[in-house]
């Protein structure tokens, strides 16, 4: 049966109880009914991956204690029974290993961010992905969302000018206090350098605004300096950094990641500032974004289906202006995205890199650079480092 006449086959690493990832994952994946979910691995500890695959409904046949019997026993299932692609939503250090499995399994894979734990991880999963062809998304989904997109294409088009300035921000205040040592399982991992990698706030969020400073601007960032401070006492990774940007075409930027910014939410915005116009966008308030144009008054922006919009945009909105679309749309539009590549691939008839409309392994290993590069300067009281 030709890919595009039934659901693709999802299976899960990681998203048992007491994660958080890993159910916006199913949600997203399930909001345009092209995805089944079918198997996972979903703990280290087979009982939960017993009990959560039990709530969703699973063959117990297909709950597998480990993600390499995931991989060695679903590649071995006959083409119109295995999974498609894995969806991996586990600590980060746990992304290469299973990413590797499935990949030698001859498995597509989507892979929350960070990518890896390490350069030298990130830069082998680039060539096993070459190798192979085979499809890998990464899940920054903030760059899923309509009015980014609009805004991508306004830069990227040179309608807006040269790009001088940028301001990326991303603040919160969950971890103001050591909540780690009172049971809380997500500040558990996000603050042990041995499950998180080398960067906390730095990794966790920060990696967010770089790659969506990028996403926008089309503009690579060449050289940055960075100060991080970890606030809370006894904590092993930064709970707060700042980070001065240059990038490729001369623009200057600013990027600050802040997990102990009391009375913050969710609070990342992007303000990127060019020689004809600028934009402002607010995550919180997604569905509205401020366009300037040099001279002219300022305008909001809003999504829904305007006449104002770029194509790029109205591909991914999916209700009329008015009626909010946020975090979770952005999140499936990704996965809309990789379940085009993942048909056309099975199908024989693979689309060009350069036409995903969702990060990819590449976007995976800058992610992954930037997070070392600001450490490492970082260490080195804040000297200019390339990236």
């Amino acid at each position: 049966m030709e890919s595009w006449k039934r659901r693709l086959r999802m299976g899960m690493v990681g998203g048992g109880q007491g994660a958080f990832i890993g159910a916006v994952h199913r949600i997203a994946a399930a909001l345009d009914q092209q995805i089944e979910l079918v198997a996972g691995c979903f703990s280290r500890d087979p009982a939960n991956t017993k009990l959560t695959g039990a709530q969703l409904y699973l063959d117990p046949a297909r709950c597998y204690d480990s993600f390499q019997a995931m991989a060695e026993a679903e590649a071995r299932l006959p083409a119109d029974k295995r999974i498609d692609f894995v969806a991996i939503v586990t600590p980060n250090a746990a992304h290469y290993p299973a990413a590797v499995a499935f990949l030698d399994a001859g498995i597509h894979v989507v892979c929350d961010k960070p990518m890896t734990c390490s350069i030298e991880e990130a830069e082998d999963l680039v060539t096993r992905v070459e190798k192979t062809g085979l499809v890998f998304a990464l899940t920054h989904n903030y760059t899923a969302h309509p009015l980014i997109r609009h805004a991508r294409e306004l830069f990227r088009s040179g309608r807006m000018g040269t790009v001088r300035k940028v301001v990326a921000e991303y603040l919160q205040d969950w971890l103001a206090r050591p909540v780690e040592r009172d049971g809380s399982k997500q500040a558990g991992w996000r603050t042990d350098p041995a499950q998180s990698g080398v960067g906390g706030a730095l990794g966790d969020i920060g990696s967010h605004a770089f790659n969506l400073a990028e996403y926008v601007t089309g503009e690579r960032v060449v050289e940055l300096s960075c100060d991080k401070t970890t606030f809370v006492q006894g904590r092993r990774l930064d709970d707060d950094a700042n980070i001065l940007l240059r990038f490729a075409g001369g623009a200057k930027g600013i990027l600050t990641c802040s997990q102990i910014a009391t009375g913050e939410e969710n609070a990342l915005k992007l303000r990127v500032y060019a020689a004809e116009g600028g934009i402002a966008w607010e995550q919180e308030n997604p569905n509205y974004m401020k366009l300037y144009r040099l001279g002219e008054p300022v305008r909001t922006l809003g999504r829904g289906h305007c006449d104002y919009l770029t194509p790029e945009a109205m591909a991914v909105t999916r209700t009329p202006a008015g009626h909010p679309e946020g975090y979770l749309e952005a999140f499936a539009t990704l996965y809309v995205g990789a379940v085009e590549a993942i048909r056309r691939h099975i199908d024989g008839k693979p689309m060009p890199t350069a036409d995903y409309r969702f990060p990819t392994v590449h976007d995976g290993l800058r992610g992954v650079k930037f997070i070392h590069r600001a450490v490492e300067s970082a260490q080195k009281g804040g000297v200019w480092v390339t990236l």
